[in-house]
């Protein structure tokens, strides 16, 4: 194995934060850059830990998220 020097660690990805404890039965928000499969999966981890349900759809080029219950 060779060791190697001077190379730089890469960037963390930067977690973003959803305003879902602030949302009320019909508001949305719309999210760009991420898959529709990854906000549903954001979704339900987030709607199972608030006892709310959340719907996404594709729109635009990004997803929108809307708070169902």
């Amino acid at each position: 194995m060779q060791i190697e020097k001077g190379l730089t660690m890469p960037v963390i990805r930067e977690r973003r934060r959803y305003p879902y404890r602030e949302m009320e039965v019909g508001d949305s928000f719309w999210v760009s850059e991420v898959g529709l499969q990854v906000m549903m999966n954001t979704n339900y981890r987030w709607g199972k830990k608030l006892g709310m349900r959340f719907i996404a759809r594709e729109e635009g080029g990004g997803v929108r998220i809307w708070r169902i219950q």
